[in-house]
């Protein structure tokens, strides 16, 4: 069997249709869209026409929208901009112990300008309590950052509920849904949030392109200096086939969103029958919620076995899984994610993600089950 790849979390496979509009892109449009001839007006055609259809998507105005480098620059700037936007008023800011570093490391720098930060705990299925956010307001809180759906286990947070209580005190919401797009319905105009972070490599587009959605009237301060793109918030030559091709795979995610979800499902469930076929349920955990997940995300754990060495021979087998977030993965830490569930040792200790999407099948989930068994039966002796 050809090599198995489980690791749609970190990054996807370009969509043929999406690589199509990238390759056209590339050969045939070059100008800079701030230039003012006639090539510099097609390549702005490209991008607001770009811009039009994300908008169209999402439920949002498309002057909202801006084009960011990916996922983490999206979120440090929402982060950085709104809250120095909005140091007047306070600096107080809450998120939760369970996000991506691109949020947490963005909220340890802003300590160091003078911030306090408030890191919620998620309970043992990695959910975060509207309570908990309730009590953590203070009088000078100016920003929350929640994400939707945590990238390690896929457990998705209360955002609607976190939002209004937000909205009601008047107080900014940032919400990092970097893995959820094309996996749960979304419509920006009835969410109740402010920014919003994106990136087209988890849903099948390029790299090194992605998103921020700015409700009309956030503030928001630039932290990228140079031209007058994106309306004067993140200046830089836009990439026009990054925007083209991110538009595309917009599309495609959210106009197949039902056959998406369908297909994770199915592939979910095979994987867990196949594993209690031939494991049985009592030899692994299911980490995360069993109510609030994207079904693309499973995270596991084989009590009695390390991940490290787990992953080593999922590799051997040619399967593709992860320990965690691609940008940790390198390292043998300990995921903060399951440490802030307070997850038993062994279970730390074993975890696994396995994420799937396009081009995975039926036949690929028992593969894996099977290897699954007899990897377990090789480290028992």
């Amino acid at each position: 069997m050809k090599p198995i790849y489980l690791d749609h979390a970190a990054s996807t496979p370009v969509h043929p249709e999406v690589a199509k509009v990238v390759y056209h892109m590339l050969l045939e449009e070059y100008g800079n869209a701030s230039s003012v001839h006639t090539f510099g007006r097609s390549a702005k055609k490209i991008v607001n026409g770009a811009r039009d259809t994300i908008a169209g998507f999402l439920g949002c105005a498309p002057d909202e929208w801006v084009f960011t480098s990916g996922g983490t620059e999206s979120d440090n700037l929402a982060l950085f901009g709104a809250a120095e936007a909005s140091v007047h008023q306070g600096k107080h800011i809450i998120t939760t112990a369970i996000e991506h570093h691109a949020v947490l490391h963005t909220c340890k720098e802003l300590e160091k300008q003078g911030f306090t930060v408030t890191y919620l705990p998620v309970d043992s299925t990695g959910r975060v309590s509207v309570h908990d956010v309730e009590a953590a307001l203070q009088q000078d809180t100016v920003l929350i950052s929640v994400m939707y759906a945590n990238n390690e286990v896929g457990t998705v947070q209360p955002i609607e509920e976190i939002g209004n209580l937000a909205r009601e005190r008047g107080i900014l919401f940032h919400v990092d849904a970097v893995q959820v797009l094309g996996m749960l319905p979304m419509n920006l105009r009835e969410l109740p949030v402010d920014y919003m972070s994106f990136t087209a490599h988890k849903i099948n587009g390029p790299q090194g392109i992605g998103g921020l959605y700015v409700r009309r009237g956030a503030p928001l301060s630039s932290r990228q200096h140079g031209g007058l793109q994106e309306r004067g918030r993140r200046a830089g030559t836009e990439s026009l086939a990054g925007a083209a091709g991110f538009a595309k795979a917009v599309q495609l995610a959210v106009e197949g969103l039902a056959g998406r979800q369908e297909k994770a499902m199915m592939l979910r469930r095979t994987l867990l029958e196949q594993l209690d076929r031939r494991i049985g349920s009592g030899r692994y955990v299911i980490n995360g919620s069993r109510e609030y997940f994207v079904p693309g995300i499973l995270n596991v754990s084989f009590p009695g076995t390390q991940t490290d060495v787990m992953l080593m021979n999922l590799d051997m087998e040619r399967i593709a899984a992860a320990s965690g977030s691609a940008c940790t993965s390198g390292s043998l830490e300990i995921s903060h994610v399951l440490k802030a569930m307070k997850l038993p040792e062994e279970v730390l200790n074993s975890a696994i993600r396995f994420s799937t999407g396009l081009g995975n099948t039926n036949e690929e989930m028992e593969h894996v089950a099977q290897k699954v068994e007899t990897i377990l039966k090789r480290l028992r002796k």
